[in-house]
């Protein structure tokens, strides 16, 4: 068997756009995978189109083979946006492979390790109350993991007014749904260590599960700081790409949850190499899912894999999403998704209905401080 084409598909659904990547065999198999940075779809397609030339002729199913050819190939190390693209032709190469030996993926992964995936949803709200409200009818429809976010006030986001805000929302949910939902806080990077380190001595409670992403991912060393303060556990990584991005945190045990972007990271090849290593610390993996069916399906065959697994962030997991591109995705019941058994990934694409979805050249989300000062979103 051997590679004959690589396609990519920038398409616009809902308030976003998703880049999908279609791998095609001469033996007329084909693989699908997802790219992980959203608003630089483009740029991924670019990266894309100079890696096809690497893997043209390629047995798929030689994948380390490949994803070290994709990774050394070139002189110069190509960053989050090469490694994005490599990741969504690395998870093709999987759903390739899983159906040429008529397996799930996770079975090729050394087997499922659990019944079903535990998922987390967002809420959120205006007032306390709202959030509370959401919580309450999220764990009537089954969910069991709630996460909320330190957000801003209208397009201004204040840190320590963040930090407050925070702190009442978070205060009404615990009421809300009592001491058996877990409940995590995602940061989002908005904060410094001296807010971060203030949010979460505060939080402490209230029992969180995980503070998800305190700080941006340049200067891991920040984090000692944060941990030296901070009880609560820490979910850090969806920012990071490749194993070596990881290293400091997983070797100097700065984190407790491992937010793996399988979109980012270098698929699944690099993710299950991060999760063995964060199993020798005893850390668990958290894996960060904001994207489309691929990503969703890529994220439970590593969950089910692995022993350190402890929650997944659900996205859209749960919600009608694209089923006019892709009519197979990986099932869910009320809170969890559940083992495909399917060969591959577990997923189908339509190429024709794709090929009358568009895509929207938009930029991120922005955030001011109050006296105008550019700040995290």
């Amino acid at each position: 068997m051997k590679i004959t084409a690589v396609k990519t598909f920038p398409i616009f659904w809902g308030s976003r756009n998703y880049l999908f990547v279609k791998v095609e065999t001469d033996e007329g198999l084909y693989g699908m995978g997802e790219f992980g940075i959203t608003w630089k779809e483009q740029a991924g397609i670019g990266a894309i189109q100079h890696m096809t030339h690497h893997i043209l002729g390629e047995d798929p199913l030689n994948i380390e083979w490949i994803w070290q050819k994709l990774f050394r190939g070139d002189f110069f190390p190509g960053g989050r946006i090469n490694m994005a693209a490599q990741s969504a032709i690395d998870l093709a190469l999987w759903d390739i492979k899983g159906k040429a030996l008529n397996q799930p993926v996770h079975m090729l992964l050394g087997g499922r390790m659990r019944d079903r995936v535990a998922c987390y949803t967002g809420i959120g709200g205006a007032t306390p109350q709202d959030t509370a409200r959401m919580a309450r009818e999220r764990v009537g429809a089954g969910w069991q993991y709630l996460r909320m976010s330190v957000n801003e006030r209208n397009g201004i986001l204040e840190p320590r007014t963040a930090v407050r805000d925070s702190l009442a929302h978070f205060a009404a949910v615990r009421e809300a749904v009592g001491p058996e939902v877990e409940i995590c806080i995602d940061v989002h990077t908005r904060l410094d260590p001296p807010d971060t380190i203030r949010l979460g001595r505060e939080l402490e409670q209230y029992d969180p599960f995980f503070i998800e992403d305190p700080l941006r991912c340049e200067n891991p060393q920040s984090y000692r700081q944060v941990r030296q303060h901070v009880s609560s556990p820490l979910a850090v990584g969806e920012h990071y790409a490749t194993k070596w991005e990881f290293r400091q945190m997983i070797e100097e045990e700065l984190l407790d949850y491992a937010r793996i972007d399988l979109c980012i990271v270098g698929g699944l090849t690099e993710a299950r190499k991060v999760a063995n290593w964060c199993e020798t610390h005893y850390i668990k993996i958290v894996p960060h899912n904001p994207l489309g069916p691929v990503s969703a399906a890529a994220c439970l065959h590593l969950d089910l894999a692995c022993d350190n697994f402890a929650v997944q962030e659900g996205g859209l997991v749960g919600h009608t999403v694209m089923r006019e591109l892709f009519p197979v995705q990986v099932p869910y019941e009320a809170g969890y998704l559940l083992p495909p058994n399917r060969p591959g990934l577990g997923v189908e694409f339509d190429e024709k209905a794709a090929a009358h979805t568009e895509f929207k050249w938009l930029n991120g989300p922005q955030l001011r401080r109050a006296d105008g000062s550019f700040t995290n979103w």
